[in-house]
């Protein structure tokens, strides 16, 4: 199946072998919309992308080193971590990357979530 996804107004021809893709979720503040060609709008937008939330300012940013997916968050808020402990897994290119602690800390901010779509240098967390 042949799809158009538009992604902040850049349309892209998306296809997919039948049955082997499935629409996680729909809300109605998506960023992005999914169309099949040949076919009609789906009911409501494809969550496509979820902006990055925004730093306090207090505490060092850990950034994300590309672009891809968070597959799993390892921390919770509020958490002590130590320099090197694996504080996020991100999906890059189908390979999964450790997202490490840059310093020993806790964790004052965490600003994505599970299946969020980062770009380099996005912050995912702050530690402090």
């Amino acid at each position: 199946m042949k799809f158009i996804v538009t992604i902040n107004n850049n349309s892209y021809e998306v296809e997919v072998e039948r049955g082997k893709a499935t629409i996680a979720g729909t809300n109605e503040s998506a960023i992005g919309t999914v169309h099949q060609v040949g076919g009609a709008k789906l009911e409501s937008p494809v969550i496509v992308a979820q902006p990055v939330a925004q730093t306090n300012g207090v505490g060092e940013p850990l950034k994300a080193p590309l672009p891809g997916v968070i597959l799993d968050i390892k921390i919770t808020q509020g958490a002590r971590v130590k320099n090197g402990n694996v504080l996020f897994i991100l999906e890059a290119m189908k390979m999964e990357n450790d997202i490490k602690a840059t310093k020993d800390g806790v964790v004052t901010q965490i600003l994505v979530t599970k299946g969020a779509l980062v770009s380099t240098n996005d912050v995912l967390a702050v530690i402090e």
